[in-house]
């Protein structure tokens, strides 16, 4: 790498240049992306590997550049006059030094990063086969789970923790929907995925309640670099749901001004199993449009997004014929029927169903202030969910849950001291949420939060520490409401709580060696009660539970200690993190009982029985860890051997009904790929890749049984194969190409997560509940097209 600096009057812009070079073959590489994150500005490399740059004023910038099918670099750079820098990068198909911009105080490259934070590219994201965003995070990032309501619906799991301890984020807002229900997804189309942070650990600091378990960081609308217009086409075909879908974009920069615009469709008929058959109403389709417009000058930038996303879910109730075994359909008379292939073959759900909107408006603002900056980024949204179960009133919500939410983060960048990197600032959110048909769960409520922090950064040499501490208080009021089927009865009574809390956390790496790096962070978080545990009281039909509030809980208190390892040599790459959680006050449901001490039912609308279940706490322990490695033996440069395995061990710390376990942990799970890499420099071919995959879960049997919550699952084993290749053009590339063959032996199995596990049993082969997806092949296609401007 050769620099060389010349003097400059500071009062114009200062002019920064060079080459991205292949490290291999010291050969120039086009197309390479220099991004500087603190200014939000990037170029990308000619012809000729050569790329130029300018900002406006000194300082100490972290400079990320990337290329496909190269591993990024990152590096901190003092600008005060013209600089010529070149850059070299290795060929890789892992990515082992992304530039990471969640939870801390300035962008900061993975390596150096305390905190474990994985990066899911947006070529990693095509080269999955998934029907939703958090299935396709999951596959790529160990220690990541979800809990499924069936194909459309995920809900995202970080070292055992979901729910609401798990703050989703997306384009710099929080996601708000109703995300404490067991079959509520999260609204986020997976085609406009440009790139993906998960952050596994404590994130309160930062963000506040809600991140107690960690972050997930999407990233859909990011503009164009300086000078080009960018647009990609995507489509795809999957052969078990017949799930089709369709994407496109168009982006582009120019002097500061940039726009971004797409749109996507996705559909899916009924999937298919070799126990089931095909599971009836498990299809969906959802369509989603979004667009960005904004503005980069000497004053800073200023970026106003937008997305609406729209999606119909049918939702998986498992009813059988007694006699047959095949799925029966509700009929508008109050009868059934059983389901014919007309109905397994359509993409429009049948009772029951959901339909749900989630509109989102964001103004994203970052402005100079000095030496230092300030970003300002408001958001607004509304989640409209509405719930459909009678069939004689197709059109009509049982339940319509319609939430408004404000967010807001002031942050402010301090010039720089030296070593040091320091920002304070504020961030909360206003709510509204409100019932708008006849059933209703949880009461209509106000929330506002506010939370202030403040975060350090120091990075010298080989070392790197990152703290800070954060004061945070809410406030939620429940209104009072009657019950709508007899308006003289109270069915929530008036609620007012405040909960207030401190949050911290203090990490440290150090690189032992050029190959090798150390780190260990102790971080403490928070999560405050939702409402549905602070106040529900209704029958839960998605969750076949009657759920009860309890105004008394408090605040969720956790403590986790988090250490690791990383290891990259010319032959291994390794990646070793363990983990230790404490959680006071652990919030979870549990059965309650009558009088005589039996089990308290209710009786719902169908007639039938339906047992109550209230919201309690205990405290409870969590370990385990994640472990990563790819030999890549030279000279066989080609050749990877990946290995993944993650395990989190969750324990009360007494038992509740007999039972010490903590429900909705994942099974142990080891993945294992073998993947060739060709034709790097081919002239119509490039950049083959043909793998295969072991996928193994690992039987879960310490379920929490108490209450009959859970059932222990058993082991399965899933193999999958996978071959693309980009096609090119006079060193262009015209299309790239992904094929996909999942559970080739087409093997029943059920998660541990999986909510279809406990369905009723199916009567002609004793077998209780609805089964995964069997085989399943899948192609992508990808067109992307680039202009200069």
């Amino acid at each position: 790498m050769q620099s060389g600096f010349s003097q400059k009057n500071t009062t114009n812009p200062i002019d920064i240049s060079g080459k991205v070079l292949d490290i291999s073959n010291n050969l120039p590489i086009r197309n390479a992306t220099i991004l500087i994150h603190e200014l939000n500005i990037s170029t990308l490399t000619d012809s000729l590997g050569e790329y130029h740059l300018h900002v406006n004023k000194k300082g100490m910038y972290l400079f990320e550049i990337s290329a496909s099918d190269f591993a990024s670099t990152a590096e901190n750079i003092q600008v005060n006059n013209d600089i010529s820098r070149n850059f070299a990068i290795s060929p890789s198909v892992l990515e082992q030094n992304a530039v990471i911009v969640t939870g801390v105080a300035a962008a900061i490259s993975a390596k150096r990063n305390p905190q474990p934070t994985v990066s899911v590219s947006k070529k990693d994201l095509l080269r999955s086969t998934s029907t939703n965003i958090m299935q396709a995070i999951a596959e790529n990032v160990p220690g990541v789970s979800i809990l499924t309501t069936g194909p459309a619906i995920a809900k995202p799991f970080i070292r055992g923790l979901g729910y609401n301890r798990v703050l989703t984020i997306n384009d710099g807002v929080r996601q708000e929907g109703q995300q404490w229900g067991d079959e509520h997804g999260i609204e986020i189309d997976d085609y406009s995925v440009q790139k993906v942070e998960v952050l596994k650990g404590p994130a309160s600091l930062m963000y506040g309640s809600d991140a107690l378990a960690g972050v997930i960081n999407i990233s859909s609308q990011l503009p164009a670099p300086e000078g080009t217009i960018n647009a990609n086409a995507t489509s795809e075909y999957q052969t078990n749901n017949l799930l089709r879908g369709f994407y496109g974009n168009i982006s582009g920069t120019k002097h500061g001004f940039s726009f971004n615009a797409y749109g996507s469709y996705k559909g899916a008929e009924d999937y298919r199993n070799k126990y089931d058959g095909r599971v009836f109403n498990s299809k969906f389709y959802n369509k989603n449009y979004g667009g960005m417009l904004g503005y980069q000058g000497n004053w800073g930038h200023s970026r106003l997004l937008l997305t609406n996303f729209d999606q119909h879910i049918g939702m998986v109730e498992g009813e059988r014929d007694e006699t047959t075994g095949q799925f029966i359909k509700d009929l508008p008379d109050g009868e059934t029927a059983i389901a014919t292939n007309s109905d397994f073959s359509k993409i429009k759900p049948e009772i029951p169903y959901q339909h749900v909107k989630h509109f989102k408006v964001t103004s994203d603002n970052q402005f100079k202030i000095g030496q230092g900056s300030l970003d300002a980024i408001i958001g607004w949204q509304r989640n409209q969910r509405q719930e459909f179960g009678d069939a004689a009133a197709f059109y009509t919500p049982d339940a319509y849950f319609d939430l408004k939410t404000l967010t807001y983060t002031f942050r402010y960048h301090l010039p720089s001291m030296g070593n040091w990197k320091t920002v304070v600032g504020t961030n909360g959110m206003q709510q509204n949420n409100k019932n708008r048909a006849e059933e209703v769960l949880i009461p209509d409520y106000n929330l506002f939060d506010i939370g202030g922090f403040a975060v350090t950064q120091y990075i010298k040499n080989k070392f790197t520490f990152t703290g800070g501490l954060r004061y945070d208080t809410r406030h939620v009021h429940g209104k009072e409401m009657s019950d709508p089927d007899d308006p003289s009865e109270t069915k929530f009574h008036n609620l007012s709580k405040n909960f207030s809390n401190v949050s911290g956390s203090a990490g440290v790496s150090y690189e032992v060696s050029k190959s090798t790096v150390l780190k260990f962070n102790i971080s403490r978080g928070f999560r405050a009660p939702n409402m549905a545990e602070l106040a529900s009281n209704g029958a839960h039909e998605g969750t076949l539970r009657y759920e009860i509030g309890n105004t008394n809980l408090k605040s969720e208190k956790s403590l986790q200690f988090d250490g690791g390892v990383e290891v990259n040599t010319e032959h291994i790459s390794l990646n070793a993190s363990l983990y230790y959680n404490h959680i006071n006050d652990f919030i979870f449901y549990q059965r309650v009982q009558n009088a005589a001490g039996g089990d308290s039912t209710m009786v719902d609308e169908n007639g039938g029985t339906i047992n109550v279940y209230q919201f309690n706490q205990h405290d409870a322990n969590l370990f385990g860890g994640e472990f990563t490695i790819d030999i890549h033996p030279h000279p066989l440069d080609w050749l990877h051997f990946e290995n993944s395995f993650a395990y989190t061990r969750a324990k009360f710390t007494n038992a509740i009904d007999n039972s010490k376990n903590i429900p909705d942990i994942p099974a142990a799970h080891y993945v294992a790929q073998l993947k060739g890499n060709f034709l790097k420099e081919g002239k119509t071919i490039r950049n083959l890749y043909v793998g295969v995959t072991s996928d193994y879960t690992f039987a879960q049997n310490d379920a929490f049984t108490g209450f009959d919550t859970e059932t222990k699952t058993g082991d399965y084993w899933l193999v999958n194969a996978s071959v693309g290749a980009d096609i090119s053009h006079n060193g262009k590339t015209m299309f790239s190409i992904f094929l996909n063959g999942e559970n080739l032996g087409n093997v029943a199995y059920q998660s541990h997560l999986s909510r279809l596990k406990y369905l009723a049993t199916n009567n002609a082969t004793g077998r209780m509940g609805v089964f995964g997806m069997g085989r399943n092949f899948s192609i992508k296609v990808n067109v992307p097209l680039t202009w200069n401007w």
